[in-house]
C-alpha cells in the first residue's frame, strides 16, 4: 500500500507522526512514520512500515477503541497523558491526536506530543504532577488573598454609607469586583481540594438529572438540554457529589460555548471494550459511558490537545480550571475522559467502572 502522505511537509514536521491503517484481518498496521517519529521512538520507518502497531509500540491507552471511533465519526480525537514506548526506549508521557485523512478516512494520522519530565515519572505522568503543583499553588493563593480581599470589600461598603450617588458608583464597583475575585478564589480552592473520592454504588442517572436540572434553571437556561439514557445501566462505583461536579462543569462548558443558544444532549450507554490501568496497577474495566454533546463551534484548534491541562482556556477571562478539575476527578475514580471536537459537534466522553458484582458483566 502506498503512503498517503509524502513530501517536504511530512519530513519537516517537528511532531512525531505516524500513519495507521486497519488490515483485512482487523489488525492496526503502521504505514509510515516521519523522521521526528523515528528519532522519538528510536526505530526506523523501514522497520515500522507494514508492522502491527501494537507489536512494535506499547501505548498505555485504549487505542483500539480510539481508532475505531476516529474512523467511524470521521473527526479528530484527543487523548492526553499517555505513556508511549518501544522495546528500545522507556515509556514517555505524550498527548495524542488522532485524525482520519480527508480522502482516505480508513487511514488515521497519529500525532504524538511528548511531555518529557526529569526522572520520567511513572504511570501518574506529567498531568498528575502538574495538577498536584497547580493544586497546591491554587490553595495557597486562595488562602493568602481571601482575607485582605474581604477587608477591601468591607472598607468599600463602610465608605459607601457616607458618600453621594456619584461616588457610590466607585464603591459599588469595588465591591462588585471584590465579589468576582472571591468567586474566582473559591474556584481555585475547589481545584486545590486533594480529598480522595468516597466511592460507593451510585445511580448515574440520578446524578445526571441533578446536573441537568441545575443547568436548565441556571447557566444553561438559554439552551435546550436533552437526554438519551440507557435505563438498564447498573450502578457505577463513584462519589456522587464529585461526579455531579464533573457533569455540571461539562454542561457549563458546553453552555458557555454557545451564548446565543443551541442544544446539549446527555447520553449514557454500555460498552465493554474499554479497559485502563488503575491506580493500583491492575486493569480496570470501564463499561459505563456518559457523553455530553453540544452543537457549538468546537474547541479552538490551538488548545484542543491541552484542554484538560490547568490554566488552558479558550474563553476570554476563563481560568482554565473547570476541565482540569473534571480530568482530576475522573482520574481519581480510575475513569477515563476523552473529547472529540469539530464545528457543529463536540463530545466529552466520561467512562467509569461499575460497582460491586456488576463490575464484570451487565445486569439488564
Amino acid at each position: 500500500m502506498t503512503t498517503p502522505v509524502t513530501g517536504t511537509i511530512w519530513s519537516a514536521l517537528p511532531v512525531p507522526a505516524m500513519l495507521i491503517s486497519a488490515s483485512d484481518a482487523g489488525d492496526e498496521i503502521v504505514l509510515d512514520c516521519n523522521p521526528a517519529c523515528e528519532n522519538f521512538l528510536m526505530i526506523s520507518a523501514r522497520a515500522l512500515s507494514g508492522q502491527p502497531l501494537f507489536e512494535r509500540l506499547a501505548i498505555d491507552a485504549p487505542m483500539e477503541e480510539a481508532l475505531v471511533r476516529t474512523r467511524r465519526n470521521r473527526s479528530a480525537l484527543f487523548i492526553n497523558d499517555v505513556d508511549v514506548g518501544t522495546g528500545s526506549r522507556a515509556p514517555v508521557s505524550c498527548n495524542l491526536q488522532l485524525a482520519p485523512l480527508p480522502d482516505q478516512p480508513e487511514v488515521v494520522l497519529m500525532l504524538m506530543s511528548p511531555r518529557e519530565i526529569a526522572g520520567r515519572l511513572n504511570q501518574a505522568g506529567a498531568a498528575k504532577a502538574a495538577v498536584k503543583s497547580a493544586s497546591g499553588m491554587a490553595a495557597m493563593l486562595a488562602h493568602e488573598i481571601k482575607n485582605p480581599l474581604a477587608g477591601i470589600s468591607g472598607a468599600a461598603q463602610l465608605l459607601s454609607m457616607n458618600l453621594r450617588n456619584g461616588d457610590l458608583e466607585l464603591t459599588d464597583l469595588i465591591v462588585e469586583e471584590a465579589r468576582r475575585i472571591l468567586a474566582l478564589l473559591e474556584q481555585f480552592e475547589e481545584f486545590g481540594d486533594q480529598r480522595p473520592p468516597v466511592r460507593v454504588a451510585v445511580n448515574i442517572h440520578d446524578v445526571l438529572e441533578r446536573a441537568r436540572r441545575s443547568a436548565r434553571l441556571g447557566f444553561a437556561a438559554h439552551m435546550s438540554v436533552g437526554e438519551r439514557y440507557d435505563p438498564s445501566l447498573p450502578p457505577v462505583l463513584g462519589d456522587g457529589d464529585q461526579l455531579l461536579q464533573v457533569f455540571l462543569n461539562l454542561l457549563k462548558n458546553a453552555a458557555e460555548a454557545q451564548p446565543d443558544g443551541g442544544r446539549i444532549t446527555v447520553r449514557t450507554y454500555f460498552e465493554q471494550s474499554l479497559r485502563v490501568r488503575g491506580r493500583d496497577g491492575r486493569d480496570v474495566a470501564l463499561p459505563l459511558h456518559v457523553e455530553v454533546i453540544d452543537d457549538g463551534p468546537g474547541l479552538p484548534p490551538e488548545i484542543a490537545a491541552d484542554v484538560f491541562d490547568p490554566f488552558v482556556s479558550g474563553r476570554e477571562n476563563g481560568t482554565g480550571l473547570g476541565l482540569a478539575l473534571v480530568s482530576k476527578i475522573v482520574a481519581d475514580h480510575d475513569g477515563w475522559i476523552a473529547v472529540e471536537s469539530a464545528p457543529g459537534r463536540t463530545v466529552f466522553r466520561v467512562s467509569l467502572p461499575l460497582a460491586g458484582r456488576d463490575a464484570g458483566s451487565r445486569s439488564d
